[in-house]
């Protein structure tokens, strides 16, 4: 069928509603999780300056990489590797530090990272190439089932409806997919799946009109379905693909191998999820939790965000307008303006300041040590400011000329957002 023609296919077995509290017969302990720590995260400059995507701190309390470890943990599956290899000291001191398990407890955390070996001294070149690299460790592994996540990705997930679908089929490989638009389809991989839910085409990142393959479930659905870049392989596929096709990544060249050799289901997620790949995907994920509704439920007591707890004292607010935002521990806010805003930890907000839209992810020293505060009489509007910031007073950060793209001595501009990269000092009166 061409690409051009809107198919709609009814797959009830593969859908995911909601998450359900009723504990599944389904044995997780059958499933091992990797979970890629990921690449340089350039687009997400100057955030990623200093540490690794998976380590950016979301909601002004867990870091990006807690959401895929708790849906795992979550789900029951509690064998889990994680390869990192980008700046990844703080990533891995942050793991350690919050996942402990008991000694009498069959669950790990094993942090994978780069090795030179003597048939083999490179970095990680690819998604494949790091698990490839890997399996020495994973083989260690006695699981059926290998599940492969993105340490960058939100959402919520409870994998036993995966391998459900994966046991219902005798997949050798079950793609997570989700129905989006042409804009996301066109940075995602496109599927078509038969009426069975099995794929009978993918493509990544598909950029020709012919490549895009059109695939609406219902009528109501957007009309791609795309994968989401979450598998489930059995574990001798998994292995027989990475020694069958060794390039370097899995949507790009893996995975269109692995659906021609066929024997590949869809499993259909219904509900938030986002990548963040880029400064604006990263400030609208957060931003998005000052709304009423939060599209990503961070107050959800049964599927819960696992991070590392501080000894912070709660937020404290004088004489200030707060609205529709996040406050975070340890945060002093004195005679200030606050709107849909996230105030990181160990934030100090100054007398006559204003916050709009923006995220401040606050600090890791504690202001007796040394001082990292917003001055007084500032004005702050959608815009990121990272940790470890000072800015001075009658500061103006509002993007005045509604500049795109912006490279500057102290500040940047990306996708309209004003960004302020970690440990930057700005000078009283400064403005953009």
């Amino acid at each position: 069928m061409s690409a051009g023609i809107t198919t709609y296919i009814q797959a009830p077995s593969t859908t995911c509603t909601s998450l359900s509290s009723e504990k599944s017969p389904l044995d997780t302990r059958r499933v091992a999780t990797v979970i890629l720590g990921g690449g340089q995260g350039t687009r997400l400059f100057p955030l990623t300056k200093g540490s690794c995507k998976p380590f950016l701190l979301y909601g002004g309390k867990y870091r990006l990489i807690d959401v895929p470890i708790s849906n795992a943990l979550n789900s029951g599956c509690n064998q889990i590797f994680i390869l990192t290899q980008f700046l990844s000291n703080v990533l891995n001191r942050h793991i350690s530090s919050t996942y402990q398990f008991s000694s009498f407890s069959q669950g790990f955390i094993r942090l994978l990272s780069a090795e030179e070996r003597p048939e083999k001294k490179v970095w990680f070149q690819g998604t494949a190439d790091a698990v490839r690299q890997s399996l020495d460790h994973l083989k260690e592994s006695e699981a059926d089932y290998f599940l492969i996540l993105s340490g960058d990705q939100l959402y919520h997930m409870d994998f036993n409806k995966m391998l459900k679908r994966a046991e219902e089929t005798d997949a050798d490989l079950i793609i997570s997919c989700l129905s989006t638009d042409e804009e996301s389809a066109k940075r995602m991989g496109v599927a078509k799946i038969n009426g069975s839910g099995f794929l009978t085409a993918f493509h990544e990142k598909p950029q020709l009109q012919e490549d895009l393959l059109r695939m609406r479930l219902t009528p109501k659905d957007p009309d791609y379905l795309a994968s989401m870049g979450i598998y489930m392989f059995k574990r001798k596929a998994l292995f027989d693909l990475l020694t069958e096709d060794t390039r370097e990544d899995f949507g790009k060249h893996l995975i269109p191998t692995q659906v021609k050799k066929g024997n590949v289901a869809a499993y259909i997620h219904e509900g938030y999820w986002e990548d963040i790949g880029t400064v604006a995907s990263f400030y609208e994920a957060n931003i998005a939790l000052t709304t009423s509704t939060p599209p990503f439920n961070c107050f959800d007591e049964k599927w819960r965000i696992f991070t590392n707890t501080t000894s912070l004292p709660g937020a404290r607010v004088y004489n200030s307008k707060i609205n529709c935002s996040i406050l975070s521990e340890g945060s002093i806010i004195d005679t200030a303006e606050v709107n849909q805003s996230i105030i990181g930890p160990r934030t100090i907000i100054g007398k006559g300041s204003s916050i709009h839209s923006s995220y401040l992810l606050g600090n890791d020293i504690h202001y007796t040590e040394q001082k990292f505060y917003i001055g007084t009489n500032c004005v702050i509007n959608r815009a990121i400011i990272d940790k470890q910031v000072t800015i001075g007073n009658n500061v103006q950060l509002v993007n005045k000329n509604k500049l795109f793209h912006y490279d500057g001595e102290i500040v940047y501009i990306r996708d309209g957002i004003i960004v302020v990269p970690s440990g930057t000092t700005i000078p009283d009166g400064f403005s953009i």
